[in-house]
């Protein structure tokens, strides 16, 4: 019995927790940016995504393994698409630019909520020991990889979402030409992860956001400290 306690007080946990802050936050980024997609398409008149099974918090029905690896490792990547047929709505490009954009928006919202919480929790969790450290590190990253989430996914480029909200600019015929090589679209973008083209910038344009977004941070940390000390 004390040789099982000695190995058990010996294991290093830091391995668990760092998958821990890395795959939690990730898998809540993508579900609640697949979830906003499927939700905003079933309202504008789209049943696709609801009768797939896609209107659900359990990340597993919109898990995309590569997708959560790059999201773990280069902080930029992307769940399994919802389906969406765009002949539901009533304006087939207006809807679709409409869906599209609710999953970045989605996230850039999801990681102003979490600033404003990380600050929030500091003060009552700081000091609370090794699992409330585990929450305020796990609350800061999916505040950064849901706000990672939003930029990757605004690059016009197919078959993101900031192809599909830009494209909608152009004439149905261009829309309709331009989204017949949407497969292509994906071979570029994994093209250029690979070479590294796209992570500084990404990461830069993330960092911006997220030191301009920290101020909620500041301000629920300032109305903790009003409200209890």
């Amino acid at each position: 019995m004390n040789e099982l306690q000695t190995f058990w007080n010996g294991l290093d946990w830091s391995v668990l927790t760092d998958i821990l802050i890395s795959v939690i936050p990730a898998l809540l980024c993508i579900t609640l940016h697949e979830l906003a997609h499927g939700f905003v398409a079933w309202r504008l008149g789209d049943s696709t995504a609801k009768n797939a099974g896609r209107l659900t918090l359990n990340p597993l029905r919109h898990l995309d393994v590569l997708g959560l690896l790059m999201m773990v490792v280069f902080k930029f990547g992307w769940a399994k698409p919802v389906p969406v047929n765009m002949r539901n709505f009533r304006n087939p490009k207006t809807g679709m630019a409409i869906c599209a954009a609710a999953g970045p928006l989605c996230n850039l919202l999801l990681g102003a909520l979490l600033l404003f919480l990380y600050g929030l929790l500091f003060s009552p969790l700081s000091d609370g020991g090794t699992a409330a450290q585990l929450v305020l590190d796990m609350a800061l990253q999916a505040a950064y990889l849901s706000l990672a989430l939003a930029v990757f996914n605004v690059i016009p480029i197919p078959p993101l979402d900031g192809s599909k909200v830009l494209f909608s600019f152009l004439s149905d015929r261009m829309y309709a030409k331009l989204m017949r090589y949407e497969r292509w679209g994906m071979l570029l973008l994994l093209a250029l992860v690979a070479l590294g083209l796209t992570r500084a910038p990404l990461a830069a344009a993330t960092l911006w956001l997220f030191d301009h977004l920290f101020v909620l941070a500041e301000a629920g940390f300032r109305l903790t400290q009003a409200m209890f000390y």
